[in-house]
C-alpha cells in the first residue's frame, strides 16, 4: 500500500513540471495574434474556417472539458449524444451572440469556462454523492448549458476580429468560423478517443482514474486563477 501511494505521489510530482510548462504557454490560448487577424482579413471564407479550427485545437479549456466528458464513455452512441448536446449549445451562442454583438469580458468568460473543467472532473470523481450526498444534475442538460457558455467564449474572441472588418456578409463569416470550430472539435475528439481506447485496455487506467481526474480538476483551477490574474492585470489591480 505504501509503495502504491509513493508511486502515485512520484507520478504526480513528475507530471507537475510538465503541467506548469503547458499552462504557462497556453493558459491564454484564446488570444488572437496579429498573424491570425491578417490571415482572416486576406483569406476570406477559408481563413475563417482555418481560424475556427485552430481556435478549438489550441483552446485548452475547451479540450480539457471535452476530455472530461468522454473520459468514462465507451459506447459511440453515448459519445455522440453528449457531444451533440455540447455542439448545439456552443453553436447557438457563437452564432447569435456574435451576430447580435453581445459581448462580455473575455477573462471572465474564460474563467467561467475553466470552472466547467473543474465541474466535470468533480463529477467524474463522483463528488456529488461522496461529498455533497446528492445525485448529480442531468449530464445532458449540464453539457448543453456548458456548451452555451463555451460558445459565448468563442463569440467573444471572434468579435475581436470582426471589429476590424465590414459587417457585410457577417452571417457567412460566423458560419464559416463555426464550421472550422467543428472541424477542430472532430479532430481533437478523434485523438482523445484513440488515446482513451488504448489506455482502457491497460491495468493502469483503473489505477489512475482518480488521479487523472484530480489532475484535470487542478488544471481547471490553474486556468481559472490565471484568468483572474489576467483580469486583475488588465484592470490595473496588480
Amino acid at each position: 500500500m505504501r509503495e502504491k501511494r509513493r508511486f502515485k505521489a512520484e507520478l504526480l510530482l513528475g507530471l507537475l513540471p510538465i503541467l506548469l510548462v503547458v499552462l504557462s504557454q497556453t493558459a491564454l490560448a484564446h488570444g488572437m495574434s496579429e498573424a491570425d487577424r491578417q490571415a482572416v482579413l486576406s483569406d476570406g471564407a477559408f481563413g475563417f474556417i482555418k481560424l475556427g479550427a485552430m481556435h478549438m485545437l489550441t483552446g485548452y479549456d475547451h479540450l480539457l472539458f471535452l476530455f472530461g466528458v468522454i473520459f468514462f464513455l465507451t459506447r459511440f452512441k453515448d459519445i455522440l449524444h453528449f457531444i451533440t448536446a455540447f455542439t448545439l449549445g456552443h453553436c447557438i451562442t457563437l452564432i447569435f451572440a456574435t451576430f447580435l454583438g453581445i459581448q462580455a469580458n473575455y477573462y471572465a468568460i474564460d474563467g467561467a469556462i475553466a470552472l466547467t473543467v473543474c465541474y466535470k472532473a468533480f463529477e467524474n470523481l463522483d463528488g456529488f454523492k461522496k461529498y455533497l450526498k446528492l445525485s448529480p444534475p442531468s449530464l445532458t442538460v449540464m453539457v448543453f448549458g456548458f456548451g452555451l457558455l463555451h460558445g459565448f467564449g468563442l463569440s467573444t474572441r471572434l468579435q475581436e476580429i470582426l471589429e476590424d472588418m465590414s459587417r457585410e456578409g457577417l452571417l457567412a463569416k460566423i458560419l464559416m468560423f463555426n464550421v472550422g470550430v467543428e472541424v477542430g472539435q472532430v479532430l481533437a475528439l478523434t485523438g482523445m478517443w484513440l488515446v482513451l481506447r488504448q489506455w482502457r485496455q491497460r491495468a493502469s487506467f483503473k489505477r489512475f482514474t482518480v488521479l487523472s481526474n484530480c489532475l484535470l480538476f487542478g488544471l481547471g483551477i490553474a486556468l481559472f486563477l490565471l484568468q483572474v490574474y489576467g483580469y486583475s492585470k488588465a484592470r490595473g489591480l496588480i
